[in-house]
């Protein structure tokens, strides 16, 4: 059974790390070759992420959100080969309650279904952005 969301302990531990400044949410999601809708509807995982997307948007953007960064998985070089990604992104937000509101806000639950449908397994991942340069260590 894949992650797909986060239990009430981690939600309130996300809540109670409340700091100024932006965040980093690196998303890892792997799609479902059909959609697993509660109402039976048919499409496949891409489609209902795109539906997702498409209708969580606006309230992605009225609170600030933009993606920063989006790949595509070409080969696990460290780590268990059998972990392969579809979508690979990091989504900043210009505060932490600009993540809980968007979680709490109605149009945003409203797509949150698609989301639920397309999604087999996921990983998000909160990131304190720190400034670019120096190596691998610093």
């Amino acid at each position: 059974m894949g992650h797909k969301a986060f239990d009430r302990e981690t939600f309130e531990a996300f809540k109670a790390m409340d700091r100024e400044g932006p965040i980093h949410m690196l998303n890892l999601v792997k799609l479902r070759a059909k959609a697993e809708y509660d109402d039976g509807r048919e499409m496949s995982g891409k489609e209902a992420y795109a539906a997702y997307g498409k209708e969580s948007a606006p309230v992605f953007q009225r609170l600030g959100g933009k993606i920063v960064w989006r790949g595509a998985q070409e080969l696990v070089v460290i780590g268990p080969s059998e972990e392969t990604w579809d979508l690979c992104f990091i989504a900043e937000y210009p505060n932490p309650q600009a993540f809980v509101d968007m979680l709490g806000d109605p149009e945003y639950r409203k797509a949150m279904p698609h989301r639920q449908a397309a999604v087999e397994d996921s990983r998000l991942i909160r990131m304190a952005p720190i400034p670019l340069g120096g190596n691998f260590g610093d």
